[in-house]
């Protein structure tokens, strides 16, 4: 359940997740160049897809989120692509809600540039293909941690009565977590054969 409805959350988690999102997608604006827009696009697109897709585990449900690949390949710019894409997902089909669109844009975005600092740390400049596979992996199957342990932080801080359902999201997450890692590993690989510009590294 990285999409959290409409009427679960506190005043005070919704406020902070706002200013929050709102915070990051204006740095990330002032930040982006135009020739990145048309990859800032197709990146959205893929996540809004992706997440698209929920299969049902008890109460809660899952589905992909590839925020640490989106990471990974946008940097700061991953907020406003997960900012389009959750607008749209909640407007279009009802996943997520508008009230409670920016604590669901935090929990996911923030990761995201977490991993995209973590992926340059370890893959360093591209050199060595194995250190750019381990990053690709750890940022992947991290991003959708981390967002599950945010989902449960905010749902904790908005009642115990949500402290079950908390631990359940984290949980049900892990194997979405190893599917990403591997699927990371995939893309990244490939992009840093073909394409290793698109991941800031020398051809």
């Amino acid at each position: 359940m990285a999409h959290i409805p409409d009427g679960v959350l506190s005043a005070p988690v919704l406020i902070a997740g706002a200013a929050v999102s709102l915070a990051g997608c204006g740095y990330a604006l002032r930040r982006l160049d135009e020739e990145r827009i048309p990859e800032v696009a197709i990146l959205a697109a893929v996540f809004f897809v992706a997440s698209l897709v929920h299969f049902p585990v008890g109460p809660t449900s899952v589905h992909l989120i590839l925020n640490g690949l989106t990471g990974i390949l946008l940097g700061w710019a991953a907020f406003p692509a997960i900012a389009v894409a959750l607008l749209l997902q909640a407007v279009l089909f009802g996943f997520g809600g508008l009230v409670v669109l920016g604590v669901n844009i935090m929990n996911m975005a923030i990761p995201a540039v977490l991993c995209c600092y973590l992926f340059q740390a370890v893959a360093g400049n591209g050199a060595n293909r194995q250190r750019v596979l381990w990053g690709a992996g750890l940022a992947g199957g991290l991003g959708v941690l981390l967002t599950a342990i945010m989902v449960a932080a905010v749902l904790t801080l908005s009642g115990r009565e949500f402290f079950a359902a908390a631990k359940l999201v984290v949980v049900a997450h892990v194997p979405v977590a190893l599917i990403e890692a591997a699927f990371s590993v995939a893309v990244i690989g490939l992009l840093s054969r073909v394409k290793p510009s698109l991941l800031g590294f020398q051809a």
